[in-house]
């Protein structure tokens, strides 16, 4: 059984930072692309990050650039989002993703991930 399961979200101050954890299981992790979705309450959801298998390459959505960063520990299963100074418009349910395909390139596409965590709350207000 596929699994991904974020951790690490929160309540956080303007200009504070956050950092989450995403792990999976019953994945080749090593060979799939993954990223990072969030979703504000009324609104659809988004891109914010995605990264290669290798690490080699990077993707972020413009408003997120400078301030986040996505990294994965293969020997771990596991995806980080880092967030630093964080805004209140940041404030979603944030979602990590697996590629569809295995060797997949990165997407920002939401039909382009098949296996989605259950998400894990950030909430930015002071």
């Amino acid at each position: 059984q596929v699994q991904l399961v974020e951790s690490g979200g929160g309540l956080v101050q303007p200009g504070g930072s956050l950092r989450l954890s995403c792990e999976a299981s019953g994945l080749d992790f090593r060979n799939y692309p993954m990223a990072w979705f969030r979703q504000a309450p009324g609104k659809e959801r988004e891109f914010v990050a995605t990264i290669t298998r290798t690490s080699s390459y990077t993707e972020y959505e413009d408003s997120v650039k400078g301030r986040f960063t996505i990294s994965r520990v293969n020997a771990r299963n596991t995806v980080y989002l880092q967030m630093n100074n964080l805004k209140a418009e940041d404030t979603a349910v944030y979602y990590c993703a697996a590629h569809k395909r295995r060797y997949g390139g990165s997407s920002r596409q939401l039909d382009d991930y098949a296996t989605w965590g259950q998400g894990t709350q950030v909430t930015v207000s002071s």
